[in-house]
């Protein structure tokens, strides 16, 4: 079970519910030790005096200001006085269209929960309230010495808290990109031929197809290290698209993501359409060396290809694969 990260009071109108947040999401990242080259010495971080060059305990530690002339110094616990309603209470100031709250200010997700059963039949009528008013509610409170906007919603039959940026912390992507079409409109064939690549390469939302493939890869370096052995490398990057060769990117592409047959066809490579993936073979028998012999035709193609396959033949984590599993995949799903 869980520990909660914060415990205090819900509050809205003259009603007010004990809760706890839970962190949400984890993190994928494999940690690494820091160590000195050619040894296996491990480098710390300490906490040094820079005037003695000591090291100095972390409760003998407070926090100074600069203010150019001088330090004001603040202890930790000042902080918690100044707001001790605020650190302890989510107080909701209002109700907003969820629709209105642009995703840029959503920051990290907490679940919420009532701290007590005597308490959850309120906590569910809070929740289907917000699940059917499609509205969240606004709040601000304090946790670990930082003040927090927040929109609480309804998540999947319960109550979920959402960080919000600040305002005044957006910046305007017009003064941080210097690049942005200033004027002018894409011309109607190409906006047309925009339209139907984003068309033919429509798919469904399925969270679960996609995995952190950066992070497997690295604790697969990790694991060829330890056995002296080698990582394939990664493709290179795709070249920049120029202005003039858009429009013909766009069509080629259009083409590709429609086409029924494997873009090795126009080489002179026997392909299998998608209508003939679920039919019996012909007499023919397969044979080992038939299967190589796809799996290094497969293997001849770029990973955009393969995923063009993919996606075709309907491979589910097709998004997470590396250019060898989809092919290694693409091969053993026709053998099948």
């Amino acid at each position: 079970m869980a520990r909660p990260v914060w415990t205090g009071v819900l509050s809205f109108g003259l009603v007010s519910i004990p809760i706890a947040l839970y962190t949400a999401t984890d993190s994928h990242t494999i940690h690494f030790h820091q160590l000195q080259r050619g040894t296996s010495d491990r480098i710390r971080n300490k906490r040094i005096n820079e005037r003695t060059g000591e090291p100095v305990e972390l409760e003998e530690i407070v926090k100074g200001f600069d203010t150019g002339e001088e330090y004001v110094l603040v202890e930790p616990k000042e902080l918690d006085e100044i707001v001790p309603g605020r650190s302890k209470t989510i107080e909701i100031s209002g109700f907003v269209d969820l629709d209105t709250v642009d995703p840029i200010f959503f920051d990290k997700t907490y679940y919420l929960g009532p701290k007590g059963k005597e308490y959850a039949k309120v906590y569910g009528l809070l929740e289907q309230a917000l699940e059917e008013s499609n509205r969240a509610g606004i709040a601000t409170f304090v946790m670990r010495g930082r003040e927090y906007l927040v929109a609480l919603k309804a998540e999947k039959e319960l109550l979920a808290v959402h960080t919000l940026h600040w305002s005044d912390e957006i910046r305007d992507p017009h003064q941080e990109i210097p690049d942005l079409p200033q004027t002018g409109r894409a011309s109607a064939s190409k906006l047309k031929m925009a339209h139907q690549l984003i068309d033919a390469l429509a798919i469904d939302w399925q969270p679960e197809d996609y995995r952190d493939v950066y992070q497997e890869q690295v604790a697969a370096l990790i694991t060829a290290k330890q056995a002296g052995e080698t990582v394939e490398k990664a493709e290179p990057a795709p070249k920049a698209t120029g202005a003039v060769d858009l429009m013909e990117a766009l069509r080629a592409s259009v083409e590709r993501a429609r086409s029924p047959k494997d873009t090795g066809a126009k080489a002179g490579t026997s392909t299998t359409s998608t209508k003939d993936a679920g039919r019996k073979p012909p007499a023919k028998k397969r044979t080992g060396s038939s299967r190589t012999s796809r799996s290094a035709s497969l293997r001849s193609l770029t990973k955009a290809e393969l995923y063009e396959k993919a996606s075709k033949a309907g491979i589910r984590g097709r998004s997470g694969m590396s250019h060898d599993e989809l092919a290694d995949t693409l091969t053993r799903a026709r053998s099948d």
